[in-house]
């Protein structure tokens, strides 16, 4: 057990496997952040609807996770380990007091080096022919007024590889998708920057809408329809 992550599934070389970088709210009790708890549940300190989506696709669909069990306002994992917001003190216009102050190292220390390290290792034992990347956004930001129609986004930094061949894809499904938004992947695209696109490995970086994952039915659909499309994506890769 780690406090920074979880596995579920084992990866076959050649196959598929996903990551899932804010897929918890977990808060350790000796890291006091704060805030409100009902922030606890919103898209600051988690991506919503992603693990449970991850789960199924590891014991449904044979795409192992490896999936974060630790929120990111106590340590970003898709960050840079000098990023600003590594340990964020505001976060979409609400203050973390919790994090003024805070050791940073101690914080990598414990849950942003050790993600990574076993996130390496795995993947390194994987061979994968592809790594899923997912995260979900919220469909309104309360710090920007700015309409959000995008139901997917495809995310990608220099290889777009996989997001050419996926994005007309998930239009097939009738889904509005956004091409490297309502993030780019040239910006915040640290874990597949590390562990794919520095090591030669495809990747298709999604982004849900959050709003489209609440219930047990979406992420049953939303992992039975990225399964497919990752593996017509890895298909057409070889």
């Amino acid at each position: 057990m780690s406090e920074a992550f979880r596995q579920l599934g084992t990866p076959t070389p050649g196959g598929i496997v996903c990551t899932a970088d804010h897929a918890s709210n977990a808060v350790p009790e000796d890291i006091p952040l704060g805030i409100p708890a009902h922030l606890l549940h919103e898209h600051i300190a988690i991506d919503i609807g992603t693990a449970a989506i991850a789960e199924i696709l590891a014991s449904d669909h044979g795409i192992p996770a490896h999936i974060a069990a630790v929120s990111r306002l106590v340590c970003d994992l898709n960050r840079e380990e000098t990023a600003p917001g590594l340990v964020p003190e505001v976060s979409d216009g609400h203050p973390i007091p919790g994090n003024v102050g805070a050791d940073r190292e101690a914080r990598l220390n414990r849950f942003h080096r050790p993600y990574h390290t076993a996130l390496e290792q795995w993947l390194a034992a994987a061979e994968p022919a592809l790594i899923l990347s997912l995260h979900s956004f919220t469909p309104r930001l309360a710090s920007r007024d700015e309409p959000r129609p995008w139901q997917v986004g495809v995310l990608y930094n220099q290889d777009d590889r996989a997001a050419r061949i996926a994005i007309p894809m998930l239009e097939a499904q009738g889904l509005i998708v956004g091409d490297n938004l309502p993030y780019s992947g040239r910006d915040l695209n640290y874990t597949m920057n590390r562990h794919a696109e520095a090591c030669g490995l495809p990747y298709l970086g999604i982004e849900l809408r959050q709003d489209l994952v609440q219930t047990p039915e979406n992420h049953v659909r939303y992992a039975a329809i990225l399964a497919d499309i990752a593996q017509r994506v890895a298909s057409a890769l070889t």
